[in-house]
């Protein structure tokens, strides 16, 4: 009965399982990049991987080279079961399970046959029972060294265990009970939950780091405590995350601005991070036990603009209920931040240009003068010059504000830094929401790599937050879960069909519903019919997401599947009363 039910699984899951796994395979000609899914892939020699296999194996040794290999094998067979895990929501354990075995064959590995499959997620039991065909590892080991007398297909034995264990959720242990390696035929393995093996910890030591790399982390320690205590001057705070020439560039100018009390202006783009680095000067500075006061120019009405920079005296103006003081006098001793300083009003300027040369202001609606001690940091996303020609600012105010110009690159020219904004914003925002995410998928990456980010790191941060609310717990991040919809202008990738062969379609199987299509194998109608349905479904009946995957406003949308149902009505209606439709 069990192999009757093992059958049926493998037959109806190796025909739409196998369609389906070739579906996800893209290449990709004009980038030079394959893709499984969201994974990159690469198409590598057998030959060259075997000679990498025996270098290894020449150099450590065989059983260090064993602990490598079934590490990678392992970490490959983890990445592949996130695959398994999406499509387990819609098949049953057993179907689901067998994405593995199937992407193994796909890949090109070995030729997995089930013998005995034993499977209940819920429960975490497990037991399973594969016949491996063809094995490059076996094969080629046994080219290279002889007949062995051990299982030699260790890298495959190690995506076996990642690939189960990460599925089940529990450790689950294989052992190769018969191995082309030793002279065998084929090879045979058989796996169960690693609690029900005796010696399992004859195998499982070949999943633990060797101590040569205990050592040699002991040391990168040392290494990192040494320099710490001797002081890395060149050390970023923990909230600075940049590795790019421009970034780098910008933080040295502002690390020797810190030393000194030099008026400092800073320039790029909205989003660039600006107050961050001005934040940073102040840190760094010998004012850093005092206040940092901040103000945006621009969100300041300009009739309060004054007031809110020179603070106002009781009764100055209608409202003025009580004297207060103003930004200025709320920074003393520490530093002043105007940001969007472009948006200055005239009035305002003149009085900011006296307190830079005389350090006094006046409260509005008092005649007292008041000292104060502040350093003044600005920025700007303008161009200060052009306003100057315009008359709308002051030339002696944009040199005075001048003395030292820090320049902060756009998130487009800072290409190497994405990558590093994007994990750390992944980390802190899975912390706040709670959640356990494994990062991003490879064309995940590539999207936002490629995307040319007009909102700077203002922009990363809030699209990698997104991501992560909507990226199910213990999944990684894919790019549907950043970008609400694709660039209209991505490379061109070519499917594999059910032969093997490349199709060349422009991208899944858009090439073939244009053909089908054309042919008369399907109407414009029914296509139009499938978009509805297949949008309404993802978007699981909300109407407002489906519309925007199909670019539609809600009405629209509305509009269209009512129209839709109306036609289907009246079909229906006249073929219960015999009458062909109009």
């Amino acid at each position: 009965m069990a192999n009757t039910r093992l059958r049926s699984i493998v037959r109806g899951g190796s025909e739409a399982g196998s369609d389906d796994l070739r579906a996800r395979v893209h290449f990709c000609a004009e980038t030079g990049q394959i893709w499984l899914h969201e994974h990159r892939m690469l198409l590598v020699h057998a030959e060259a991987q075997a000679s990498l296999r025996k270098e290894l194996i020449d150099t450590l040794g065989m059983n260090r080279a064993r602990g490598l290999l079934a590490r990678m094998g392992y970490a490959a067979g983890a990445r592949d079961a996130e695959l398994a895990r999406t499509r387990a929501q819609n098949a049953s354990d057993g179907e689901a399970f067998m994405t593995g075995p199937q992407l193994h064959t796909l890949e090109g590995v070995v030729k997995v046959t089930p013998i005995r499959l034993e499977i209940d997620r819920l429960a975490g039991k497990f037991y399973g029972e594969f016949l491996w065909e063809n094995s490059w590892e076996g094969q080629w080991h046994r080219h290279y060294y002889g007949t062995h007398a051990e299982p030699v297909c260790w890298s495959q034995i190690g995506y076996a265990c990642g690939y189960t264990s990460s599925f089940m959720g529990r450790p689950v242990l294989y052992k190769e009970v018969e191995c082309v390696g030793m002279g065998d035929n084929n090879c045979r393995i058989i796996g169960k939950p690693i609690e029900e093996w005796e010696d399992a910890s004859d195998y499982t030591r070949f999943f633990a780091r060797e101590s040569i790399a205990d050592q040699l982390l002991e040391l990168q320690t040392q290494v990192v405590e040494l320099r710490s205590s001797i002081g890395d001057k060149n050390k970023l705070p923990a909230d600075m995350i940049g590795n790019s020439p421009g970034f780098r560039a910008a933080y040295e100018m502002l690390q020797r601005a810190a030393a000194s009390q030099i008026t400092v202006l800073l320039l790029g783009e909205t989003g660039v991070g600006k107050e961050m680095f001005a934040r940073t000067l102040h840190d760094r500075s010998a004012r850093n036990q005092r206040p940092f006061v901040a103000i945006n120019c621009a969100a300041i009405p300009l009739d309060l603009m004054e007031a809110e920079l020179f603070g106002v005296e009781k009764g100055a103006y209608t409202g003025a209920l009580v004297s207060r003081p103003g930004r200025f006098e709320r920074a003393d001793g520490g530093t002043l931040f105007l940001d969007e300083i472009g948006d200055l009003p005239l009035p305002a300027q003149a009085k900011l240009l006296r307190v830079l040369q005389d350090g006094e202001i006046e409260r509005l609606g008092d005649d007292k003068t008041r000292k104060v001690n502040v350093r003044l940091v600005a920025a700007t996303n303008g161009d200060l010059k052009q306003l100057v020609r315009e008359g709308k600012f002051r030339s002696d105010l944009y040199y005075r504000l001048n003395a030292l110009q820090i320049s902060i690159p756009p998130l487009r020219e800072r290409k190497e830094d994405v990558a590093l904004l994007a994990r750390a914003f992944l980390d802190k925002f899975a912390a706040t929401n709670g959640k356990k995410l494994r990062g991003f998928t490879d064309k995940a990456k590539r999207a936002l790599l490629a995307y040319p980010w007009p909102g700077n790191i203002r922009e990363l941060q809030n699209t990698v937050e997104r991501g992560v609310i909507l990226a199910p717990a213990g999944t990684r991040v894919e790019v549907e879960h950043l970008f609400s919809s694709c660039s209209s202008e991505q490379p061109q990738e070519f499917s594999l069909d059910t032969k093997g062969g490349l199709g060349m379609g422009r991208g899944d199987s858009v090439g073939q519903l244009c053909e089908a299509v054309f042919n008369g194998v399907m109407t414009l109608d029914q296509l139009e019919a499938m978009l509805l349905e297949t949008a309404v479904d993802k978007a699981r009946g909300n109407l407002s997401s489906a519309a925007r995957m199909l670019g539609l406003t809600r009405p629209q949308l509305a509009y269209r599947l009512k129209r839709r149902h109306e036609d289907a009505s009246a079909l229906a209606a006249a073929a219960d009363l015999g009458a062909a439709p109009r």
